[in-house]
């Protein structure tokens, strides 16, 4: 589906009443795919449940980044989400008043609740303690709902790295790894260059260390896939994005979310109660045998999550400066955070 698709009869069929005109502008910064807030001029009072504006989203307008979403079934993961997954977790997400996939051409298209007057998180600017805090109870009102659920076996389309995932994972980071650094090295220090280079021969192994018990996982559950409330009004945070919804330990979101939401001096200061604050949450919502200790060295291994993102995303769509500044603080926090922990240690 494309922007001039959003029309008064799509609209008009989504919600089941005649919509007469339709205002859209491009919102958020997505890379992968395009949102857009819709409004919404009706032919008659709308029923009390039908919104005046929504927001609409899309495949990527970019090339490149579109032909990423179909192929590592970006779209298709984030629309089975919105029909078969979200209502089983607690993490507030958008409402969904339609979501559409067609399985031949790759296309999609989600009509989700508009969160304004929320704002968006910003990965690149950080975020504060407090917003962490809030961040990291949302992250346990998704994991602990399916804790250790074996039912999430039979979800064939949720994400999971099984059998020989690890030597792929290994050859695709050692294929891009080269381009990542032609283009990065002067934004780097040695140091972090020396570690991505060292992690790119250890990855199969760091697959192989997965971290159970498993749960749902968002798979890139960082400040740009947030809305947080402001002063005139909206949900204290809602996460947004669920375009890598994955089968994994829940770790790698709170490691990946940690490792690069907090600047670098915040994140050491802090990272300790806030990771005994994630546990609290899971244990408080019902989730049991999985002590802090446990939870404390899964964070360590998975401090690598945010690295893997950085090199492979940054290579696999549409170079802007933007995504140029924002990689690069997701490459260099995720560095440095693994360098803190000694993380690569756990892989000797």
């Amino acid at each position: 589906m494309t922007p001039d698709e959003l029309t008064p009869a799509f609209f008009s069929t989504v919600f089941g009443t005649t919509v007469t005109h339709v205002d859209h502008v491009r919102v958020g910064t997505g890379q992968v795919g395009a949102s857009f807030r819709c409004r919404l001029t009706f032919a008659a009072e709308p029923p009390g449940d039908v919104p005046s504006t929504v927001v609409a989203k899309l495949p990527s307008l970019e090339q490149q980044s579109r032909e990423t979403g179909t192929t590592l079934r970006n779209y298709e993961r984030e629309v089975r989400f919105y029909q078969s997954l979200r209502d089983t977790v607690d993490i507030r997400a958008p409402r969904c008043f339609h979501a559409e996939w067609d399985p031949v051409g790759g296309g999609f298209v989600l009509v989700l609740e508009d969160l304004a007057p929320a704002v968006q998180g910003d990965q690149i600017a950080g975020c504060t303690v407090g917003q962490a805090r809030l961040a990291l109870s949302e992250l346990a009102a998704l994991h602990a709902p399916r804790w250790d659920d074996p039912s999430l076996d039979e979800l064939d389309w949720l994400g999971r790295r099984t059998g020989d995932d690890g030597a792929q994972l290994q050859g695709l980071y050692a294929m891009l790894w080269p381009g990542f650094v032609e283009r990065y090295r002067h934004r780097l220090s040695a140091e972090e260059l020396a570690l991505g280079a060292q992690l790119g021969g250890r990855l199969a192994a760091w697959v192989d260390r997965r971290a159970e018990p498993f749960t749902v996982t968002h798979g890139d559950y960082r400040l740009d896939n947030m809305m947080f409330g402001t002063d005139e009004g909206g949900y204290p945070l809602a996460v947004v994005d669920w375009q890598t919804p994955g089968h994994g330990p829940g770790a790698s979101d709170l490691s990946y979310f940690l490792g690069a939401g907090l600047l670098i001096d915040d994140r050491r200061a802090h990272e300790r109660e806030l990771v005994a604050h994630y546990h609290r949450e899971l244990v408080g919502r019902g989730v049991t045998g999985w002590s802090l200790e446990e939870c404390r060295e899964a964070y360590r291994l998975y401090a690598f999550a945010g690295v893997v993102m950085a090199v492979v995303a940054s290579m696999i769509v549409t170079q802007t400066d933007r995504g140029d500044d924002m990689f690069m603080a997701m490459a260099t926090r995720h560095l440095r955070h693994a360098i803190d922990l000694e993380a690569m240690a756990l892989l000797e």
